[in-house]
């Protein structure tokens, strides 16, 4: 019997043993849809919090960082393309890391400048399970959780996540809906509904990743700025919005990098708009 994912905007309908779009769903009993990448952990570091990127939020010190595998968007230039487009028929490399496993290892780092566990790397919320699981026991060591994403998840995904959840980085992708359906396979209504709950509960920065020729205009970054300003005014938080140089990998391996001084020009642009802007990757 098919039954019907509701994680992401794309409803996937599963028949038994398929997995959803996203790799890391999968219908396995005819009656629900669950995770098949719960506790399996493709990459594990400590780092710069800054390199989440996160530069608002605890400055200085540094988070253990985990990913898993599986996306549900389809970014032609997506630069972990090994472990994102993987799925559990074909799981890459991995190793599987229990919840209390990652939040003790968390707490066990915390002479090394470690602050809490940031959750990344692959979309994290296609096994929104683990990352529930796991930071509630973070919390419990009173240390902090982020999530790294590209705010693709369903709004009941975000109430199961907010008593634990600290701060995220958000990939706001470009500001035109045509290109998120057509090129990224995604919705930015579900990405911009998804940001503005996100910044009701916890500290949020947004990551746009400036492909040359593609999302690179002018007016373009002044309509996402400007929103984004709409939204600080109306939440009375600040945003902090990284505008960041893309480097050719996966299916646009064949482009050529992001000019420097064409960050450094959108970056300009956006803070006719907003004060918190950062180039990212010059």
């Amino acid at each position: 019997m098919s039954v019907k994912c509701d994680v992401c905007f794309r409803h996937c309908e599963l028949k038994p043993g398929q997995t959803g779009a996203c790799g890391a769903r999968i219908n396995a009993d005819d009656q629900s849809v669950a995770s098949c990448s719960y506790g399996w952990v493709t990459g594990l570091a400590l780092d710069p919090i800054e390199k989440k990127p996160l530069y608002r939020f605890h400055p200085g010190s540094r988070i253990l960082s985990v990913g898993s595998f599986g996306c549900n968007l389809k970014c032609p230039f997506c630069q972990n393309v090994d472990i994102s487009m993987a799925d559990g028929r074909m799981r890459p490399e991995a190793e599987r890391v229990s919840p209390e496993e990652l939040a003790d290892m968390a707490y066990g780092w915390r002479n090394r400048g470690n602050v809490g566990v940031a959750f990344t790397y692959n979309e994290p919320l296609v096994g929104y399970e683990y990352v529930r699981d796991a930071a509630r026991l973070v919390h419990e060591r009173g240390m902090l959780n982020v999530v790294v994403t590209n705010g693709s998840a369903s709004p009941w995904v975000l109430d199961e996540l907010e008593p634990y959840v600290d701060a995220m980085n958000v990939d706001l992708k470009c500001f035109n809906p045509d290109y998120y359906r057509d090129v990224l396979k995604g919705d930015m209504e579900t990405t911009l509904n998804f940001i503005e709950r996100a910044v009701s509960f916890a500290h949020v920065e947004l990551t746009t990743l400036i492909i040359p020729g593609e999302n690179d205009g002018d007016d373009e970054m002044r309509r996402l700025s400007a929103w984004v300003a709409g939204l600080e005014v109306g939440s009375g938080r600040r945003i902090p919005l990284h505008v960041t140089r893309f480097f050719p990998r996966s299916r646009y391996a064949d482009r050529t990098p992001t000019e420097v001084s064409k960050v450094y020009h959108l970056a300009a642009v956006a803070r006719e708009n907003l004060e918190w802007v950062y180039e990212g990757n010059v």
